[in-house]
């Protein structure tokens, strides 16, 4: 117990100050990266919007739960299939906050080929959507001013009064969506979070009271500062609170194979072909963020795994959760499901294979690469990072413990 005690604070410290420059950098990128430019370039069907779309998304720290509607925010807003499934499947693969932690944990050979892999794989998805589901009527992209539409209005709280109350009617209902600040959602691309209200703060983020909101307070766009703001804010809390969960039990994993299993225990099977569709089919079902994969990915490498298995895991993971599948074939349609699955697991293998490939011929020591970063960071910023995280996590589990707290926008 004291080995593995002895690890899992290791494994702690190590991986807590890359998270969060990666969760900093991460939520400048949400809010400063403008939806806008988004809907102008993704529109096509072609190999350019493809391009763009994985390219866009790569950076952004959208876990499996927050891509599902802002990708549908921008198909609905005019994006194309192809575009769309490449942004779906690039954006939850990979991001900054997730390149950061595999540095600090993998080391530098697998935080490159990570990202590369993710676009390969939103690539391949793109193109096999582009090419064999062409779509008749791609959605006709909104008014100049609208720069997100919200997907099903009529099934959030948000959309319950369009209409200005009259005025013999009484006050309406106090509720947390009152509370929320209009952006201009020409310049800020915001992630759905269940349970929050904010998730959908466009243009009716403030119809939920039933008043009619000030035409010039929706279209005044926020300061640089206060965007920057907004995207840290976010990053350290409704994104944090997405990935902690599974951040804690796969360093928890992480650190029980580091304490018990010799290095060699998964040597013998850990290899090949069989390998890769070992960890394909243990990623399929996973709902498992970017980030919070990496430590249990770790806990593959230091148990025998190939790096080419482990980087199989990591990109079938994020992408393949069941809450993504069924929402992609109800908005796009079972062939585009299909498409998309086979886009993921064949560049997920190829990927692999070309990994594993490349460690045997330049002779790369992963092993010796884990925890790179611990001798580039002071001890002192570690436990100041780890301190922190923990602060933040505890507050926001307290939040959703807390008695009398009630979920806004439910319906």
């Amino acid at each position: 117990m004291t080995e593995f005690i002895r690890a899992f604070l290791q494994l702690l410290l190590e991986a807590s100050p890359w998270l969060v420059i990666g969760l900093f950098i991460g939520g400048l990128f949400k809010t400063l990266l403008p939806t806008r430019f988004l809907h102008k370039h993704l529109t096509k069907n072609d190999s350019g919007a493809i391009v763009k779309a994985a390219t866009l998304g790569a950076p952004l720290p959208l876990c499996s739960c927050g891509v599902i509607p802002a990708a549908m925010g921008l198909r609905r807003a005019g994006a194309s299939k192809s575009a769309t499934t490449s942004f779906l499947v690039s954006t939850p693969e990979t991001g900054v906050d997730s390149v950061f932690v595999t540095y600090a944990l993998m080391g530098p050979f697998m935080a490159i080929v990570r990202p590369l892999a993710a676009l390969l794989s939103a690539l391949t998805a793109g193109t096999l959507v582009n090419l064999f589901d062409h779509e008749e009527n791609t959605p006709k992209a909104p008014e100049a001013r609208v720069g997100k539409t919200l997907p099903d209005e009529a099934k959030t709280c948000c959309s319950s009064a369009k209409a200005k109350a009259p005025a013999s009617a009484e006050p309406p209902q106090d509720s947390c969506c009152n509370e929320q600040v209009i952006h201009n959602t020409a310049t800020t691309l915001d992630e759905a979070t269940p349970g929050h209200c904010d998730s959908f703060s466009d243009k009716t983020a403030a119809c939920c009271a039933g008043t009619e909101t000030n035409t010039e307070t929706l279209t005044r766009e926020p300061g640089l500062l206060q965007k920057a703001w907004q995207g840290v804010h976010y990053a350290f809390t409704d994104l944090l609170d997405n990935i902690v969960g599974w951040l804690f039990v796969g360093i928890v994993f992480a650190a029980a194979v580091k304490a018990f299993v010799p290095n060699d225990f998964l040597t013998q099977w850990g290899t090949g072909w069989l390998a890769m569709m070992v960890m394909l089919l243990a990623g399929i079902p996973m709902y498992v963020c970017a980030s919070a994969s990496t430590p249990i990915a770790t806990g593959f490498l230091l148990a025998g795994v190939s790096p080419g298995a482990v980087l199989v895991y990591l990109l079938a993971g994020p992408a393949t959760n069941m809450a993504t599948l069924g929402v992609i074939n109800k908005e796009m349609g079972r062939r585009t499901l299909w498409l998309y699955l086979l886009g993921i697991t064949t560049s997920a293998l190829a990927a692999g294979w070309l990994v594993d490939l490349l460690v045997a011929h330049w002779q790369i020591d992963i092993s010796q690469q884990l925890h790179t970063s611990h001798a580039h960071m002071p001890l002192a910023v570690q436990v100041i990072s780890a301190l922190l995280l923990a602060g933040l996590a505890l507050r926001g589990l307290w939040k959703k413990l807390s008695p009398g707290k009630k979920a806004c926008c439910t319906t």
